[in-house]
């Protein structure tokens, strides 16, 4: 019985409800951020380079390699030498220069959340309302103004 209700606790604490919406914001930002590079960025980095694929860039070697011809796709080279070791690096290239696409976005994103974050931090917040000790006391001091 001991079990349950601490993983009840657990489950209904702040910590596992916490993580849940963090899993949840974060795939929706992971989805945003992924529109980003591919709808924003990337037609912007293809316009003044070049569409920067790189997953048909290979070297094949091995039993099979001789069948590929010259200038084969990385498919039709895998299709062509099932048994030919293939050595795939261009996708590795394409996957490694999005990630730092992603995470330069990223970058900018948290610096830009912290900037709004730090003025309004630096904002002057609004005075309180006075409490009623607060204003007997005034009214006190102002008394004992007018007296003197």
């Amino acid at each position: 019985m001991g079990f349950i209700k601490e993983f009840k606790e657990f489950a209904v604490k702040g910590n596992a409800f916490d993580l849940a919406i963090g899993v949840i914001i974060g795939g929706a930002f992971g989805k945003i951020v992924t529109s980003m590079i591919d709808d924003v960025i990337m037609p912007i980095v293809a316009a003044i380079v070049g569409k920067p694929d790189f997953s048909s860039i290979y070297f094949a070697m091995g039993k099979g390699s001789e069948l590929i011809p010259k200038g084969a796709t990385l498919e039709k080279a895998k299709e062509v030498a099932p048994d030919a070791a293939i050595f795939a690096y261009g996708n590795f290239i394409t996957v490694a220069i999005n990630f730092l696409l992603l995470a330069f976005v990223v970058f900018l994103m948290v610096k830009f959340i912290n900037k709004l974050k730090k003025k309004e931090a630096e904002a002057p917040a609004e005075a309180p309302a006075p409490t009623e000790d607060q204003k007997l006391l005034t009214e006190i001091r102002d008394l004992l103004k007018n007296k003197s």
